[in-house]
């Protein structure tokens, strides 16, 4: 899959690939490789998957390739929010369930949970399981402020302490859902997320970050031309020789 574009911010490789389609298709080819390279390197794979609109031509297309023993690979996640019914329409384990795991049988599943007795023993748990099963890639994007999963500014910690942890949600991500249609108004959304923290979200050996939609344009700008800050929590790719961006021409609009 050809991309009609491909440049580099700072050590952060970029490519555009001429719709959402082809750009969600290039990104499930590479994480295929680096799937069945750990699964013939070790017997098994781990990878962490993000949720949301932005991230269904990947998933779609991941889910529907051949060469994948899917039993052999532990799928994690990266957030969810807390409180939330796990039978609600906007829970992201409930997500990934529909549009990917009843297609992928993985071999295990490990969803960071939403309705825990007490929560900072559960960010703790849940750090646990990521280290013991170290990610061979982490699938993301970025959100309309830059965040990388609920890292929203001012929230966001390049050098976070902790792998997973409690976090409030700004008001521009909450606006998101709404706009992607998982809540009915801005009332409905949780207030608060658990959510894995950047060094958990760089610590896997590849990052393929999949950013597509006219709504992402603004972003992509900021993340890629402007200094890199936590103030666009996104920009951190730039200094790191493990990530790849995916974009489609609308996401790179602004460029």
């Amino acid at each position: 899959m050809n991309p009609i574009k491909t440049t580099q911010y700072d050590q952060l490789p970029v490519a555009v690939y001429a719709n959402n389609q082809e750009m969600g298709r290039a990104a499930a080819l590479d994480a295929r490789e680096i799937i069945t390279t750990a699964i013939a390197a070790r017997g098994t794979a781990n990878v962490i998957l993000a949720t949301g609109n932005s991230q269904l031509s990947f998933l779609q297309t991941l889910r529907d390739l051949d060469g994948i023993d899917w039993p052999k690979v532990n799928v994690f996640h990266m957030d969810e929010y807390l409180g939330i019914a796990p039978d609600h329409p906007a829970s992201f384990p409930l997500f990934l369930q529909n549009h990917f795991l009843k297609y992928a049988p993985a071999g295990r599943f490990f969803p960071v949970p939403n309705n825990p007795t007490n929560v900072e023993a559960a960010c703790r748990e849940y750090e646990a399981l990521l280290r013991q099963h170290p990610a061979d890639m982490v699938a993301c994007g970025w959100g309309e402020n830059g965040h990388l999963a609920f890292n929203d500014p001012p929230y966001a910690k390049f050098d976070d302490p902790v792998w997973v942890k409690v976090i409030e949600l700004a008001e521009a991500s909450r606006r998101q859902q709404v706009g992607e249609g998982h809540f009915g108004s801005l009332a409905e959304v949780p207030t608060h997320a658990i959510t894995l923290t950047i060094p958990a979200l760089l610590a896997p050996k590849h990052v393929l970050c999949i950013v597509p939609e006219a709504r992402k344009a603004k972003a992509v700008r900021a993340c890629l031309t402007e200094p890199v800050s936590e103030d666009r929590p996104g920009s951190i790719l730039r200094q790191v020789n493990h990530a790849k961006l995916y974009l489609d021409p609308d996401s790179a609009s602004k460029l």
